[in-house]
């Protein structure tokens, strides 16, 4: 079975393209499936839909939450599809197989007003101040994952036009900056990255103080040093910047087909969660100015 699994990642990483985050949890979900049928004494490859079944309710009795065997069954069905591509079973046993029902988490987010706060934190004195600046507004202005922002090279962004080509596994997106983040990343390309970094080669975006590409650690770090700096109580996450992101556009009258574009939503339902908070920004608005309200 490792054979196989190094075979199915290596298909995953080489003709796939998936990025290292999600390529992790594939690994994770499918070791873990191997110490269960060998813990059991199934052949993996004989394997059929009361196997699979069995496994998805084993972890449901070890406190695996709902979106987690969900996930796992998505990895086993892309294991046993590539064992069918490779005629090493004749079958997937996932066929016809429902994942179960995630119950869709009303997201976190910032108002406008959280946001102005916790981006006019960082002070643009010093290289790092100048660079905390330039994340926390190009963060907020595009809407970017975490892992997509880190990831970013200088050459990705088209100072010209004003936006950012964001690669993520195979998939490629343009995204619109707007001007205040256009302006602080200006600033810092100009007058803070040419100092951070040690090597002219150097290609990454955002450097840290050693002239290293940064971390995920490193940004996360970054943003709750400014939450706590604006005595905000709110959790703040680069995540939350993004469902922030989202939401008030959306508030502010961007369609629901842009918004999923800029996110890189491959489903419309991902985006549409972002409803909710319209809707009830449309409540308020009748309250004030309906007569009869």
């Amino acid at each position: 079975m490792e054979k196989q699994i190094k075979l199915f990642l290596d298909f995953l990483e080489n003709d796939k393209k998936l990025v290292s985050n999600t390529l992790q949890s594939y690994k994770r979900d499918i070791l873990q499936y191997q110490e269960y049928v060998e813990e059991n004494n199934i052949n993996f490859l004989k394997a059929n839909a009361n196997v699979i079944n069995s496994y998805l309710e084993y972890l449901k009795s070890i406190g695996k939450k709902t979106s987690t065997i969900s996930r796992n069954l998505a990895s086993l069905r892309s294991f046993y599809q590539f064992l069918v591509r490779t005629k090493k079973v004749k079958k997937d046993p996932t066929v016809g197989m429902q994942s179960p029902k995630v119950e869709k988490k009303v997201p976190n987010i910032l108002t406008s007003k959280e946001v102005e706060l916790l981006l006019n934190q960082p002070k643009d004195v010093d290289l790092k101040g100048i660079r905390d600046k330039a994340m926390l507004e190009f963060a907020y202005a595009t809407g970017m994952r975490v892992t997509e922002i880190i990831s970013l090279d200088l050459a990705n962004v088209n100072f010209k036009d004003n936006c950012v080509t964001c690669k993520s596994g195979h998939k490629k997106r343009t995204i619109p900056i707007g001007h205040l983040a256009m302006k602080a990343l200006s600033e810092y390309v100009e007058s803070s990255r040419p100092y951070l970094i040690k090597d002219e080669s150097m290609k990454a975006l955002f450097v840290n103080v050693n002239g290293k590409r940064l971390t995920r650690q490193g940004f996360w770090k970054i943003v709750k040093y400014y939450k706590e700096q604006a005595n905000i109580s709110k959790e703040i996450t680069p995540h939350i910047l993004r469902h922030s992101f989202a939401t008030h556009l959306l508030q502010n009258g961007a369609d629901l087909k842009s918004i999923q574009t800029m996110l890189g939503h491959s489903d419309i339902s991902s985006t549409q969660i972002y409803m909710q908070f319209q809707n009830e920004s449309l409540k308020e608005i009748y309250k004030k100015a309906h007569p009869r309200a």
